[in-house]
């Protein structure tokens, strides 16, 4: 080989085994671009909307790997139906009782790939102090650069249905629809 041809090959094998070797990245949940909200059938009239103002939280993506991990925090005294005198019923015991939970969490246990995409990731949610495993489905991807921070960036929706009797929120189920749906729009900043 010739030193040309030897130093092309030394430059193609580190340019490799460094994408081989590539590191998970650590992001921090952007809790003013972070949107949590809930839905669900009210008495068979309409499909109410709610949110939750506060999240917070860790993603680690290696997308070379195919592995992460989510960890969100989403403060429940947060919620916001729209109306303070409903806001103050749903935090009530017989909703989420945030006087005593003032958090719900995700805590995944594998994060599912298709290509170099994440479409679903497994975990534990805990509501009300009650842990249950969920598979959140991923509807939306992106990781490239902030435009205006200049550093990576993620974003992703995904949202998964529980049924809120399991979580011991069930009061005026089924009349009040016991399936919710569970929406996490998220933007994260690598830390």
């Amino acid at each position: 080989m010739n030193k040309l041809t030897k130093l092309s090959a030394a430059i193609v094998f580190a340019a490799t085994t460094g994408a081989a070797l590539a590191a998970p990245e650590s992001y921090n949940v952007d809790p003013t671009h972070t949107f949590s909200r809930f839905s669900y059938n009210h008495l068979g009239l309409s499909t109410q909307l709610s949110r939750f103002d506060k999240t917070t939280g860790t993603v680690v993506l290696d997308q070379a790997a195919k592995t992460g991990s989510v960890d969100i925090v989403i403060d429940t005294t947060s919620v916001d139906t729209g109306y303070p005198t409903f806001n103050e019923h749903i935090q009530d015991a017989d909703f989420l009782d945030t006087a005593k939970y003032p958090t719900a969490t995700f805590k995944s246990t594998k994060v599912d790939f298709k290509g170099d995409q994440p479409v679903a990731i497994e975990g534990n949610l805990t509501i009300k102090g009650v842990t249950k495993p969920v598979t959140l489905k991923v509807s939306h991807f992106v990781a490239t650069q902030h435009p205006m921070l200049k550093k990576d960036a993620i974003g992703a929706d995904a949202s998964v249905v529980v049924k809120r009797s399991e979580f011991n929120a069930g009061k005026y189920a089924p009349n009040v629809g016991d399936d919710v749906t569970i929406t996490v729009s998220l933007e994260a900043i690598k830390g």
